[in-house]
């Protein structure tokens, strides 16, 4: 295998936490900031690479943080190698509620494409590149963007998506069409495509927005129920003047005038 090989456990149920054992001299590599706690003898380094390519020289190492520019993600990443004697145990946690998804990519054909800030960590050897939706209308109505992360290897990678994740599997030619920021992940083969969401008067009040997303088989893909841009706007709305609502209550903020809180 060209990736490291490494062990795992995931904690927690809502909020949660995946530990990494590492052999000695093992590395895994990981976003800047989503390290929770080490042991002693791991060290850490960023760098500006994910190092699935030693040998890449400095305009190769450019290329890559420009491409993690576009993606907003940090232009380093953080290598952690088990420099002690003996197993060791590095942890990241989740950025926001969801769940970490262990992917082993040897079983999904080395390749996995998910949202940009989907991405937690991943042995060393594991390359994070961007995939370019090539058809304009994804690019446009895709919710998320036309940039998306891709993955590439033959270890293990962990992902982390909002709310529930449900994992479907699409035989050839198999459709499934999905709000387009609900989508977390999906294999290499899958199909990925913008449709109108029904007629105009659907379009308009139906709550669902203008478009969703189809995806065409055979693959696998990992649905969140909460994405994390829903979620901001939940509390950019709620913490905006005159956006809070008394729980449960018809009067709503009218409560707050007579002293209810």
């Amino acid at each position: 295998m060209k990736c490291h090989e490494v062990d795992y456990e995931i904690f927690g149920d809502d909020m949660q936490v995946v530990e990494v054992e590492l052999d000695p001299k093992e590395t895994v590599i990981a976003e800047a900031g989503a390290m929770n706690y080490m042991e002693d003898g791991i060290g850490f380094e960023a760098k500006m690479g994910d190092g699935s390519s030693p040998s890449s020289g400095m305009m190769q190492s450019l290329l890559s943080v420009g491409k993690r520019v576009l993606t907003g993600e940090s232009i380093f990443i953080t290598h952690f190698t088990n420099n002690g004697q003996g197993k060791k145990r590095v942890a990241f946690a989740a950025p926001y509620p969801g769940k970490i998804i262990p992917i082993n990519m040897a079983l999904l054909g080395e390749e996995l494409i998910c949202q940009k800030d989907a991405f937690l960590c991943a042995a060393l050897g594991t390359s994070t590149d961007i995939a370019f939706q090539k058809k304009l209308g994804v690019g446009f109505f895709g919710g998320e963007g036309f940039i998306m992360q891709r993955l590439r290897g033959d270890g293990m990678a962990f992902i982390h998506m909002g709310g529930s994740v449900v994992k479907k599997e699409l035989r050839p030619g198999e459709i499934l069409r999905v709000d387009t920021g609900c989508i977390g992940a999906f294999t290499g083969g899958i199909e990925y495509d913008i449709e109108r969401a029904g007629g105009l008067k659907s379009m308009v009040f139906g709550g669902e927005g203008l478009f969703l997303a189809t995806l065409r088989g055979p693959g696998v893909v990992y649905l969140q129920s909460l994405p994390f841009s829903r979620l901001a706007d939940r509390i950019m709305r709620a913490a905006a003047p005159g956006g809070s609502k008394g729980e449960g209550s018809v009067l709503g903020g009218l409560g707050d005038m007579f002293g209810d809180r």
